[in-house]
C-alpha cells in the first residue's frame, strides 16, 4: 500500500472516531510510521486530507448500496426498496466508513461545509437518480403501478430514509427500526396507483 493510500486509510479511522477537529495529524503520522511534515508531501492540508477521505468514503457507500440493489434485483420491488433501508441500517452499525459519511452529511465541520455539501449532494443525487431508474424499470415491467411519477416516488423514499437515518445518528438503532416499520406501509400505500 502506498503512503498516500495508507494515510487515507488511517485518516478515515481517525476522522470517524475523533471528528475533524479532534483528529491529530501527529497521531495519524505516527501510526503511518512517518513524521507529521511528510503528510504534506501527499496532501496540501488537514482539510485536503479530510475531504479526500470523505470523497473516498462516499464513493464506497454509493458502491455498497448499488451492489446491494443489483444483487437483490430479483426481489419484488417493495421488498427490495424496504430491505435497502434495512441494509443501510446494518451498514451504519457495522462499518466505520459508512458511519463517517452519514455523520458528515449531517454534522460536517463548519469551516468545511461549503466543500462537504456538494460532495454529499452529489452522492444523494446519484442514489436518487439510480432509484428513479429502478422504479421506472419496475413500472415498465409491470411490477409496480404508481399514482405519482417515479421521480416523486424516489424523492419521497429518500425523505423517508432521511428520517430513519436521523435516529441512527443519535444512537437509537431500535428507534430507527421502529421508524422504518411505522413509515414503510404508509409510504408504500401512498405511492401505489388505486386498484381498478
Amino acid at each position: 500500500m502506498s503512503v498516500k493510500a495508507q494515510l487515507l486509510h488511517i485518516g478515515l479511522s481517525h476522522f470517524a472516531q475523533d471528528g475533524y477537529e479532534g483528529a491529530s495529524l501527529s497521531k495519524l503520522a505516527a501510526e503511518a510510521g512517518i513524521k507529521k511534515p511528510s503528510i504534506y508531501a501527499h496532501f496540501k492540508s488537514k482539510e485536503d486530507l479530510f475531504l479526500q477521505v470523505l470523497n473516498r468514503a462516499a464513493r464506497a457507500l454509493k458502491h455498497q448500496i448499488m451492489r446491494y440493489m443489483i444483487a437483490h434485483r430479483d426481489q419484488p420491488p417493495e421488498q427490495r426498496l424496504r430491505d435497502t433501508i434495512s441494509f443501510l441500517q446494518e451498514l451504519y452499525n457495522s462499518d466505520d466508513t459508512i458511519k463517517f459519511v452519514v455523520r458528515m452529511a449531517y454534522f460536517s465541520p463548519e469551516n468545511l461545509r461549503e466543500a462537504v455539501t456538494p460532495l454529499i449532494y452529489n452522492l444523494l443525487d446519484v442514489l436518487e437518480a439510480r432509484l428513479t431508474r429502478l422504479i421506472e424499470h419496475n413500472i415498465e415491467q409491470n411490477e409496480m403501478s404508481l399514482c405519482i411519477s417515479a421521480e416523486t416516488a424516489a424523492q419521497a423514499y429518500m425523505t423517508c430514509a432521511d428520517g430513519i437515518i436521523i435516529e441512527m445518528l443519535y444512537g437509537q438503532s431500535h428507534r430507527s427500526v421502529q421508524r422504518l416499520n411505522s413509515t414503510w406501509p404508509i409510504y408504500w400505500r401512498g405511492i401505489q396507483a388505486a386498484v381498478q
